[in-house]
């Protein structure tokens, strides 16, 4: 689609898929290939790019994510800003993708990189946990010993305390000196949470995300946290935080989830006032979905930007992984 009047802007859009090197299980799931929306803005000489992955528990997939951003598009031609997107578009992967080509398109038609348009810190190499797909126990310990020696620890549970137990038990054996989080996206009940707590604290876990469904946060009410407990399903958008303080220790921020690097900016920023630790997470985009994360990732505690570890293929150029920690050339997105 070309220009439509001077300074307009045009807006590509198209789905492409990126198959697993292997399946990834978490509770209720198993996921073979991620299919990302890129978005990309035009204003005649200038390109920005962005790309959303959606949110598989919210119903945002490929087809929904595209259909929600062809809706857009007229509204793009007719002089929709960045902020205004805010108002037009809901939470989800398409508003993500669209926000992220308008930062990347703002960079270069200002000739400053997003870091400086967003007032962050300049980007450095950021600590970032790399993932270990819930499997047989022994399957989970031989997987935690080839990752990066220095490289953080996440496991994915399932809501089988005993299972679980055992998973963990033999991931801490094989990286005795790891730091290890866990993920339980959303399975366990608080009577399962509280079976496997003593085991969770007993192995040195240092973090333990989402154990609840969304919507059973009260069921936090009063349990004692003998370790940090992040908010993921639980924290989507900037209205859910408020409700987090008490109950939770650390909300993970997710772009997808929230829908761009402009409410996830916002996320950040209002958590630390209300107390909370803040993460930076993802929904297994490729390294262009992990650029911009990687840039909210300066004012995050915890840092998991392992999505294109799982690909058979990522992008030319991409992110890179080093010594335990993850970089973004400039030349992936958000520079002039």
């Amino acid at each position: 689609m070309g220009r439509s009047g001077e300074g307009r802007l045009s807006l590509e859009l198209r789905l492409e898929q990126f198959p697993y090197v292997r399946p990834f299980r978490i509770s209720g799931h198993v996921f073979e290939a991620t299919t990302v929306l890129v978005a990309e803005l035009s204003d005649g000489r200038h390109l920005g790019k962005g790309e959303g992955a959606g949110v598989y528990y919210l119903g945002d997939d490929a087809d929904h994510m595209l259909a929600e951003a062809e809706r857009v598009r007229p509204l793009i031609a007719e002089g929709v800003t960045r902020q205004d997107l805010q108002d037009v578009l809901p939470p989800g992967g398409a508003r993500n993708a669209i926000d992220c080509a308008f930062w990347d398109l703002e960079a270069k038609q200002s000739g400053t990189p997003v870091w400086q348009l967003a007032e962050l810190p300049q980007p450095g190499p950021l600590r970032s946990t790399i993932t270990i797909g819930a499997d047989e126990p022994a399957v989970m310990a031989q997987a935690a010993m080839r990752l990066d020696p220095q490289a953080p620890v996440k496991l994915k549970l399932t809501g089988e305390p005993q299972l679980d137990a055992e998973r963990l038990a033999a991931v801490r054996q094989a990286r005795p000196d790891a730091w290890i989080g866990v993920d339980a996206n959303q399975g366990y009940d608080l009577a399962s949470l509280q079976e496997i707590l003593p085991t969770i604290v007993g192995l040195g876990i240092a973090l333990l995300e989402q154990p609840l469904p969304r919507g059973c946060e009260a069921d936090l009410d009063g349990l004692d946290r003998p370790l940090p407990l992040a908010a993921d399903e639980s924290a989507v958008t900037l209205p859910d935080t408020e409700a987090l303080a008490g109950r939770f220790d650390v909300v993970n921020i997710k772009l997808d989830k929230c829908g761009g690097l402009t409410e996830g900016l916002a996320i950040a920023r209002r958590a630390r006032a209300l107390g909370l630790r803040v993460m930076v997470g993802n929904m297994m985009g490729t390294s262009l979905s992990m650029a911009p994360s990687y840039l909210l990732g300066q004012l995050c505690d915890i840092v998991d930007l392992d999505g294109p570890t799982f690909l058979q293929r990522d992008r030319t150029p991409g992110v890179a992984y080093a010594d335990g920690k993850i970089t973004a050339p400039q030349d992936i997105w958000g520079w002039p």
